[in-house]
């Protein structure tokens, strides 16, 4: 998440534990924390004599916590990729975005509405369209998970390390882990005052950006750290090439009178982004064995249309079914229009100049306290965190005549609780549990279809229905571990967590245009005018790990594990008549699970200067949760696929010699099929008989999509780059770095459609850095993506385009893909104190 503001306190003295303990973990023991030597919480320290030499002298050794324990990435049975505070820094991966294009295997899809994103590692991910779905790669900042796509909004910045877990993560990280976990750790203040001022500017966006940090002891025990950053966009990554256009409503209490209304383009240059981010950390540590944080943070981001990515990419006559002068070409270039001015001033959530937006907030506090004992150590994280998104969207994203506007927010409180003994005897334990209190409320209007209503009550009067829904959940979860070290060098390790969860929702329609009730229920049906959902959901998943160390620096291991995602309902669905006559089942869906085995191979040779990593995996996974989007009829249907398997081998390799002391040279090489096993799926929009939509399930048309890939499911995936630093001179160094990222093709649809198939593509990044050598200043060029190549993650059918599917003359719709980022270059000035 952008996480802002983090705090951490320390206690002074018994009594001032006490109070931490009152304060950061109310109503609850302290039963749980898996650190063996460093708290689970603490920066990363580097093995070795110190970060510097490490990186100087061979290849890095990165501390990371992926079983909730502070361990060196090589020593732990686990399918890790580590990024240091100073690799975050010089390749700015300060996003869930930017961080994705550098990772193999790992993609970030940005979408306007429903989610706000699709999340996918190994090929298995839920795609954006429903708000209810929580992603199936989970996202934890600072030992809290945070579920919702719309993390992708928060920026991450002051970063101590990333760690990239890949495949099922259930017992470690709790809820909806079934993918993967992208776990980010925030700074801490050290124990030396520390001040850093940043100042960049983006040439490609026009963005001018600014960091500030202020880290210093407060006392021998005591120590506070705060950082700010904030941005804005004078221009955009995407032209926006839509002409004004007419927009007819037809007013149903006057008898469908029509008036004409002018619709503006949209801002030329998009996002025009502007975020405000801080953190606050107060830390204490008496040197007693007992350390406590307390973060608090917050964020404010502001774009300028919230689909500023989506590009027609493909349309059967090469131009746009509602707009045949827009070209259909992709590329970095959208067509939007404004509200009409007339319709912004009255509709909620419109901004009254018609401008298309998007504003998402958010603050989050999180208090961890870690007891370090001589034979146990005891861990707590508390965490409240909200966040609210609001849209003014047009949401047909080719310039045609469709807009909505949102309103969503989220509430989450979670207590977590764990300890581990640390007994000088072949077998240890670790066991915590988790409670977590959730509340979703989702309110949606949708313009289209010349709608208008000059009888409808206040705000409704061109809306052509409204949406209300709401969720609340609550969980409680138990986990434990059992860790047997049989030999020095043989280490077996068993676990299970039970979840217990239950979700209550309502979804409703309050408002539908007179003229549209023959689609849309409205609220006041005879039935099914409000639709409910009250679910509960129990799961047991176990993990069973065999590691095996013949020598300090190779180590084998094989691990079966499990994944559990819960079920739900979709919030931002629509209760539509013409799709069946259960609309509360298109609403809810089942829990996701998984099952399969891992294995690998982790092995630092040449007296460290080679690390190399071998990984074979495979895992089925039943009920896969995907929404679909029936373009030609306005609805949302959630679907679990019957069942997929994820398979493959993924080699890492990274060479630091000696003889040329801060040259480093690092690749990846990935190889993913992930096909569906069994799932009778609906078909995509304009579907033909002949290409598959040969099926009739209780009258509806169906398409078998086993053995097709799932979405974004590249089979390959690599990396490839060099860096090097060195001194100049008595007071200065140069470094840099070239780093490349090749995919080849996949489906950007979850349903098979051929016609989102993007092609293999290769982006290049590169930075260049002089600085003094005691790093009180820097200069850094940094650029991504530098060959300027579109391509995108997801795609999906354009809204009112595609006819006669299940039909031997279906017609094909227009495809809207969402973009990656354009080339960006970075010039920064770093200046440390």
């Amino acid at each position: 998440m952008r996480h802002v503001g983090s705090v951490r306190l320390e206690f002074l003295s018994s009594t001032a534990r006490v109070a931490a303990v009152v304060l950061l973990a109310p109503g609850a023991l302290l039963v749980a924390s898996p650190a063996f030597a460093a708290a689970e919480d603490a920066a990363p320290p580097q093995s070795g004599a110190s970060a510097e030499a490490t990186a100087a002298t061979g290849v890095e050794d990165i501390i990371v916590t992926a079983r909730r324990r502070s361990e060196s990435v090589q020593s732990i049975p686990v399918s890790v990729q580590a990024i240091s505070a100073a690799t975050v820094q010089a390749r700015d991966l300060t996003s869930l975005e930017k961080i994705a294009a550098a990772t193999p295997q790992f993609t970030v899809a940005r979408a306007s509405n429903g989610a706000g994103a699709q999340l996918t590692m190994r090929g298995i991910g839920s795609n954006a369209t429903s708000i209810g779905i929580e992603q199936s790669v989970a996202i934890v900042v600072d030992s809290v998970y945070y579920g919702q796509g719309r993390v992708i909004n928060e920026g991450f910045f002051d970063l101590a390390r990333v760690e990239i877990l890949k495949g099922p993560q259930a017992l470690f990280y709790g809820k909806n882990a079934t993918a993967g976990v992208i776990s980010l750790t925030t700074a801490d203040p050290g124990k030396d005052r520390e001040i850093i001022a940043r100042v960049g500017y983006e040439a490609n966006a026009r963005q001018l950006y600014g960091e500030l940090v202020y880290s210093t002891p407060l006392s021998d025990d005591w120590g506070l750290r705060l950082a700010v950053r904030g941005s804005k966009m004078f221009g955009g990554w995407y032209r926006n090439a839509a002409g004004a256009q007419n927009y007819t409503t037809f007013d149903i209490a006057k008898a469908g009178a029509p008036s004409t209304l002018a619709a503006a383009a949209s801002a030329a240059d998009q996002p025009q982004e502007r975020e405000l981010i801080g953190r606050a950390t107060l830390k204490y540590d008496g040197g007693s064995g007992l350390t406590a944080t307390l973060k608090a943070s917050g964020s404010w981001n502001d774009t300028i249309g919230n689909g500023w990515n989506y590009s027609a990419v493909r349309c059967p006559t090469g131009v746009t079914a509602i707009n045949p002068a827009y070209k259909c070409d992709g590329g970095f270039k959208i067509y939007q229009n404004n509200f009409p001015l007339e319709i912004a001033k009255v509709t909620p959530f419109a901004r009254e100049n018609g401008d298309l937006y998007n504003t998402y907030k958010s603050w989050q506090v999180t208090g961890t306290i870690n007891y370090d004992m001589q034979n146990v150590t005891l861990n707590s994280v508390t965490n409240y965190n909200w966040n609210n998104n609001k849209f003014g969207c047009d949401c047909d994203f080719l310039g045609g005549p469709v807009w909505a506007t949102e309103n969503a927010s989220y509430h989450a409180f979670s207590q977590e609780l764990r300890a581990l003994t640390k007994f000088d005897s072949p077998v240890n334990v670790m066991f915590g549990g988790l409670y977590q209190k959730t509340k979703r409320t989702f309110f949606q209007t949708v313009l289209f279809a010349g709608s208008e209503n000059s009888a409808a009550p206040t705000g409704m009067r061109y809306v052509s229905y409204a949406k209300d829904s709401a969720t609340d959940g609550e969980t409680w979860s138990a986990y434990g571990q059992l860790i047997w070290k049989i030999m020095p060098t043989l280490e077996a390790t068993a676990g299970v967590r039970y979840t217990h969860e239950t979700k209550d929702s309502f979804f409703t329609q309050p408002y539908v245009n007179p003229g549209l009730t023959f689609l849309f229920r409205p609220q006041s049906a005879a039935k099914d005018g409000t639709l409910f959902g009250d679910q509960t959901f129990n799961d047991w998943s176990p993990d069973v790990t065999l590691s095996w160390k013949p020598t300090t620096d190779v180590m084998v291991y094989g691990a079966y594990k499990t994944a559990y995602k819960s079920g739900g309902f979709s919030n931002s669905a629509i209760n539509s008549s013409l799709v069946t006559n259960n609309p509360s089942a298109d609403l809810a869906f089942n829990p996701e699970r998984g099952r399969g085995f891992e294995a690998g191979i982790k092995t630092t040779l040449f007296d460290r200067q080679l690390r190399a990593n071998l990984t074979l995996y495979s895992y089925k996974y039943t009920d896969l949760q995907i929404d679909f989007f029936n373009s030609q009829v306005f609805a949302y249907v959630t679907y679990n696929a019957g069942a997929a398997r994820s398979k493959g081998v993924e080699l890492e390799l990274e060479y630091a010699p000696r003889g040329v002391p801060g040259l480093s040279l690092h690749g990846t090489l990935n190889y993913n099929r992930a096909r569906y096993i069994d799932f009778i799926a609906p078909c995509w929009s304009g579907q033909s008989i002949a290409a598959g939509c040969s099926l009739r399930v209780a009258g509806i048309e169906r398409q078998d999509l086993s053995g097709m890939p799932t979405s974004a499911a590249p089979e390959w995936t690599s990396t490839a780059g060099v860096s090097y630093e060195t001194d100049v001179g008595s007071s200065l160094k140069i470094g840099g770095n070239i780093d490349t990222r090749t995919s080849s093709s996949y489906l950007g649809s979850s349903f098979g459609d051929p016609f989102t198939r993007q092609a293999g593509y290769t982006v290049l990044d590169a930075g260049i850095r002089i600085g003094a050598q005691n790093d009180r200043w820097q200069l850094a060029v940094i650029g991504k993506n530098l060959t300027n190549k579109f391509y995108f993650i997801g795609a999906g059918t354009a809204p009112l385009t595609g006819a006669g599917t299940g039909t031997n003359n279906a017609t094909l719709g227009d495809i809207i893909g969402y973009g990656a980022m354009p080339r960006t270059v970075r010039m920064q000035v770093t200046i440390k104190y």
